[in-house]
């Protein structure tokens, strides 16, 4: 059991996947952290007190099961798999596969896209922060191509990002995605649908959740939900970079029960 409650906003995926997979995203609510990182900030590297990081994190832990082994991650905008491991290191990627039980892996966001990967099993999970460049340079490919199972077998959640509302990208950003898409139905897609001229002039406003659910239904993922929040919007809920430049970081997590 774990030691304290977990917050009653934190969000918890809607998916169709066993009992046995623990997965959940935090809020800004919970945590001791002063303006502009109030309250639940989990990022170590955005100017926040580390000591009072650190109880959050703690806090973090005391919320989950117990014996839950956490996986973090110094993530760098690219396309790394991590094995998630019960050491207590810290590595550098930008997705984390579990296979264990006991263990749970960790991305922090405040914009970027954090997407929960399940074998319909529950004994394989993974997770990867997939901002604009990770998710052009193929971080979802690299993610899914640890699973043995079927891209079928494989369910896919979308969790808390900016959205088509407010994230607005210049010419170059959609320019990479057409360029790096591995079909040209994919990259017509993706051009077509993922992007829409904004109010200025050559920029657009850009789908992270509609391109990537393009992207993994071309990999041959059937099941893929989520993708309905925005980080930007609902300000009292999530961390966003883009509306508050320093700002503090929340985290979604995936693992397999002890």
């Amino acid at each position: 059991m774990p030691m304290h409650p977990m917050p009653e906003d934190w969000l918890q995926p809607q998916w169709s996947v066993p009992d046995s997979v623990l997965a959940l995203v935090s809020t800004r609510t919970g945590g001791g952290s002063k303006p502009p990182f109030e309250q639940f900030n989990l990022g170590l590297h955005v100017g926040d007190d580390p000591a009072t990081v650190l109880a959050n994190r703690q806090r973090l832990s005391d919320s989950l099961p117990a014996h839950m082994h956490l996986q973090w991650l110094e993530q760098v905008h690219g396309t790394a798999v991590v094995e998630a491991q019960a050491d207590a290191v810290t590595r550098r990627g930008d997705a984390v596969y579990v296979d264990q039980p006991g263990l749970a892996g960790i991305v922090m966001t405040a914009d970027c896209l954090p997407a929960f990967f399940a074998s319909k099993s529950g004994k394989r999970v993974a997770l990867a922060h997939a901002g604009w460049r990770g998710l052009a340079d193929g971080v979802l490919e690299q993610t899914l191509a640890r699973f043995p199972d079927a891209p079928a077998d494989v369910l896919v959640f979308l969790g808390p990002a900016i959205g088509p509302c407010h994230f607005e990208v210049g010419a170059e950003v959609r320019q990479a995605f057409v360029e790096s898409a591995t079909t040209a139905a994919l990259a017509k897609d993706i051009q077509d649908q993922g992007f829409r001229p904004s109010a200025e002039s050559g920029k657009y406003l850009a789908d992270l959740y509609l391109i990537a659910t393009l992207k993994l239904r071309a990999l041959g993922v059937e099941q893929i939900s989520g993708g309905t929040l925005c980080t930007y919007c609902e300000r009292e809920r999530f961390f966003s970079y883009r509306r508050d430049g320093q700002t503090g970081r929340f985290v979604s997590l995936i693992g397999i029960l002890p």
